[in-house]
């Protein structure tokens, strides 16, 4: 019998980079918040810090220094399931906005649907 492979998911664009702060809005977590440790753009999934903890059983393995146990870390998290945060608003959805700089170039920022404020560090 063969074994069904798991399809990967929709390709979907992803607005979230890593550390950006987010807010679970569904799911077992619902209302922590974390920072973003990690971003896979294939599956569609984030890996958020203190949410979607799993236990892991991990084998001791002296060669390799690895002490073994029970271990708690995060599991990914789908992106849709968060929501990035504002620091006036909130919970937010991302806007694009175009700013023009020197040179005629223009670069796209992310900004905060409900105030505006830019998003992005520089």
């Amino acid at each position: 019998m063969a074994i069904a492979k798991k399809k990967p998911a929709e390709p979907v664009r992803i607005d979230f980079k890593k550390e950006d702060t987010v807010k679970v809005i569904s799911g077992r977590d619902k209302g922590k918040t974390g920072r973003v440790l990690s971003v896979n753009r294939e599956t569609g999934r984030l890996l958020v810090e203190h949410v979607m903890l799993v236990k892991r059983h991990t084998r001791p393995n002296p060669g390799k220094q690895i002490k073994g146990g029970i271990a708690e870390r995060e599991s990914p998290i789908a992106v849709s399931n968060v929501m990035i945060v504002c620091p006036q608003c909130g919970p937010v959805r991302i806007a694009h906005h175009a700013d023009h700089v020197a040179g005629g170039k223009s670069r796209r920022t992310r900004v905060c649907r409900k105030c505006g404020q830019a998003l992005d560090r520089k």
